[in-house]
């Protein structure tokens, strides 16, 4: 983004809000917009257009499940969800609403502005100075190329990338990638995910031979070298 992204907070507890908007200003360098109820929300997202949503759960006119849901409707734009509701049942809830991420309350200012600084990175075409220029991903488009080559990867192998290219040369473990590629908290074993990363390597290489972007780190999990 050439400017600096908006975000819209949706939160009924004016301190709380104000306590965001000022660490996404000054911390983040983001723009922000306040909105107290959730019946006003989806309006004023209409006419921001913001690049993403900070959702409170716990709102007036309209709560913020309702208010995802009406988001989802028109728009695949970044939501998380901030509450104090820790529920597994409400956790599944929001995520399957189209939550891209999930804050509990208490929490702390900076790690909601590192929070939203990640989803915006995944959110539109991953590409940074740390990230092979070589590969390309639109998560929006859910499309990812390599020398110009287009990969033809399953919704698995898929997020499985745009999880490695969240953050190049940084190692994730097995746990971790299982919880990026499967949202429903399935469990699986080592062995499918490492299955999942012997299948994305091959048609890496596939479309651009010789290509090792995933690297092993023993004993540990797997990072995107860069």
């Amino acid at each position: 983004m050439t400017e600096p992204a908006t975000i819209l907070v949706v939160e009924d507890e004016a301190k709380i809000a104000s306590l965001l908007c000022d660490y996404l200003e000054k911390v983040g360098g983001y723009h922000t917009r306040w909105v107290a109820r959730g019946d006003e929300a989806v309006q004023v997202f209409n006419e921001t257009l913001p690049d993403l949503v900070l959702l409170d759960l716990m709102l007036p006119g309209m709560n913020g499940l309702e208010v995802c849901k009406a988001i989802r409707l028109k728009s695949q734009v970044p939501v998380i969800m901030v509450t104090a509701l820790v529920e597994e049942i409400d956790r599944l809830l929001g995520l399957e609403l189209g939550a891209d991420d999930y804050i509990c309350k208490p929490f702390s200012p900076r790690e909601v502005v590192a929070r939203v600084k990640a989803v915006l990175r995944r959110s539109g075409i991953l590409a940074s100075g740390a990230l092979p220029s070589r590969l390309q991903i639109d998560e929006q488009r859910h499309t990812a190329s390599i020398d110009n080559r287009p990969l033809k990867l399953s919704p698995v192998e898929f997020a499985l990338l745009c999880r490695l290219a969240a953050n190049p040369g940084q190692v994730f473990s097995r746990d971790q990638l299982m919880s990026a590629i499967y949202k429903d908290y399935r469990i699986v074993s080592d062995r499918t995910v490492d299955t999942h990363v012997k299948n994305l390597r091959r048609k890496l290489s596939d479309a651009s031979p010789g290509t090792e972007l995933i690297e092993s780190v023993y004993g540990i999990g797997y990072r995107l070298a860069t």
